[in-house]
């Protein structure tokens, strides 16, 4: 009974009840020959029955679903309307039960103009504001405040009273308070401001500022001072809330970017700052972690969500062989020689292009993000937080995690940090040095394979994705401190911070060249990094 009360439009109250499945047939069978005029009467009867079996209705004609047959004038809503299809599915229009097909020569479409998709939209929004799911209510809401009038005013009110969701609820008062802004009454104007001053929405911060404007007589659009006043300070608390939110979402997208360069350098940080290796092949490593992503995906295209999960292992693995197959055929023969060993994996990151270009072609490939990695988290009205970006935040943490409790906690990373503080000694206590050479480069390129993962969330996949990353990588291993894991972790995130601080200011190219500068300026004042390496292992880089 509530719902019959709130949905029914009072203007439509005066129009003849629609008592039964017959009467709503007939009003139905009424939009075959009427004109956009009379349809838009016709709706709002049938929207007045409070009825959600109507919605569907009402849906389909905004959509051009709705067609008449034209062997008996019967009106149906089809399944799709798509140009490519000659046999077209219907549905009756009140039972919402299949009803067969019908060829599209037989069918007419009803058509609709502007005003009455406006007023549909409106009418189905109503529909929507008592649905079971939040995002739908928020949905309608949203709409109706498009096109305010008495009778939606009346609806928010009473729906605001029974409302469970609490976004929803800020939105419906919202629009009742921007409604109040045209109330005559100046207390009701004040009090409104006082409440929408706690929102930092861009249309409440506009109606706001719009207030203050003048007239073209020269008056002010607000007459009462008090309001003007009550309405320049919300105004300035708005802006200056939204400059610090756009801050902190600055903030959150550098730290986004600053993961990805901490996934790709901590790799780096293994292979060049624990075993001293130059690799310039390292960002190639990293692209065939993105193609593997893009090849799970297409072998599991029904299994999006699965297939991105199922490619961190899988990338893992065929970067970290990858790199061992390089490790012990090219650069086990080039330890101690820098230069050749510079050269050598610059020819290989060449040849790894040129693989990828013939078997993949040369066009960018994109990866599908998964629906549980879609989407922002709205804060508030104005900080949203994309879930993709999060969660690479999230996952780059849990990998550094891991990799530091490897190096910390178990055999093989004792075996590498004694390899890497004295080779000599620890090949004497036993140790194979040869095998911890493979597996350290494997463990640097693996990880390289993980970062490509995320980086074909945030990009398209191509041949040339590696050479974006590998300065900026080698930047950040130099900055935190050559072998310091802990280093690479916060000189990843802040020279991400940083990028993006600078880029609304100085443009992107610029913003690096910054970062540039500041680094080789940094760099001439402490040459070990931000984190330098002590006790044995500085001894053995000196």
């Amino acid at each position: 009974m509530l719902l019959a009360v709130i949905l029914c439009p009072a203007r439509a109250l005066a129009q003849p009840p629609l008592s039964d499945v017959g009467d709503v047939r007939l009003v139905l069978g009424e939009l075959r020959e009427a004109s956009f005029v009379e349809k838009e009467r016709i709706v709002e009867r049938l929207s007045a029955r409070g009825d959600p079996s109507i919605r569907p209705v009402l849906s389909a004609l905004l959509e051009d679903r709705l067609f008449v047959r034209e062997s008996d004038h019967l009106i149906f809503i089809v399944k799709s309307a798509d140009d490519s299809l000659t046999s077209l599915e219907l549905i009756d229009p009140v039972s919402l039960a299949g009803a067969g097909s019908a060829s599209r020569d037989d069918l007419t479409k009803i058509g609709t103009n502007n005003q009455l998709r406006k007023r549909l939209r409106a009418l189905v929004a109503r529909f929507d504001l008592s649905g079971p799911d939040a995002a739908v209510r928020l949905a309608a809401v949203e709409e109706i405040l498009r096109s305010l009038d008495a009778e939606s005013l009346a609806l928010l009110r009473a729906r605001s009273t029974v409302e469970p969701d609490a976004g929803v609820r800020e939105q419906i008062e919202i629009g009742l308070g921007l409604a109040a802004l045209d109330s005559g009454d100046s207390r009701a104007r004040l009090d409104a401001i006082a409440a929408l001053t706690r929102t930092l929405r861009p249309q409440v911060r506009n109606r706001l500022a719009g207030l203050l404007e003048r007239t073209a007589d020269g008056g002010f659009a607000e007459s009462d001072e008090r309001v003007r006043q009550a309405a320049a300070q919300a105004v300035h608390a708005i802006d200056r809330w939204r400059t610090f939110y756009g801050v902190v979402e600055t903030l959150f997208f550098g730290l986004s970017v600053g993961s990805v360069l901490v996934l790709v350098a901590v790799g780096l940080a293994i292979t060049f700052g624990v075993m001293g290796v130059i690799n310039m092949a390292h960002g190639e490593l990293m692209m065939l972690g993105a193609y593997t992503t893009y090849v799970m995906q297409l072998a599991m295209p029904n299994h999006i969500a699965a297939a991105i999960v199922l490619a961190i292992p899988a990338a893992f693995l065929v970067a970290g062989m990858t790199g061992v197959i390089l490790e012990r055929t090219i650069i086990r023969f080039l330890y101690g020689r820098p230069l050749e060993t510079l050269l050598a994996t610059f020819g290989v990151s060449l040849v790894l292009q040129q693989l990828v270009r013939s078997v993949f072609s040369a066009n960018n490939r994109s990866v599908e993000t998964p629906a549980w990695m879609s989407g922002t988290l709205q804060i508030n009205g104005a900080l949203s937080i994309t879930v993709n970006r999060l969660c690479i935040i999230l996952f780059s943490l849990i990998v550094f995690a891991i990799l530091l409790f490897v190096l910390k906690r178990t055999r093989l990373g004792l075996d590498i940090r004694a390899v890497s503080q004295n080779r000599a000694m620890a090949q004497a206590m036993g140790i194979r040095t040869g095998w911890v050479d493979a597996m350290t480069f494997g463990l640097g390129s693996g990880i390289a394979g993980i970062a490509g993962v995320a980086l074909s969330q945030f990009t398209n996949v191509g041949p040339n994705l590696g050479q974006s990353y590998i300065i900026d990588s080698f930047m950040v291993v130099v900055f935190g401190g050559v072998g310091n894991l802990w280093g690479t972790l916060v000189g990843g995130l802040s020279m991400g911070v940083v990028d993006q601080l600078l880029e609304p200011y100085a443009g992107a190219v610029l913003a690096k060249i910054f970062v540039l500068v500041a680094l080789i300026v940094f760099i001439q004042r402490w040459p070990r990094g931000l984190f330098p390496q002590t006790g044995r292992a500085a001894e053995t880089q000196a």
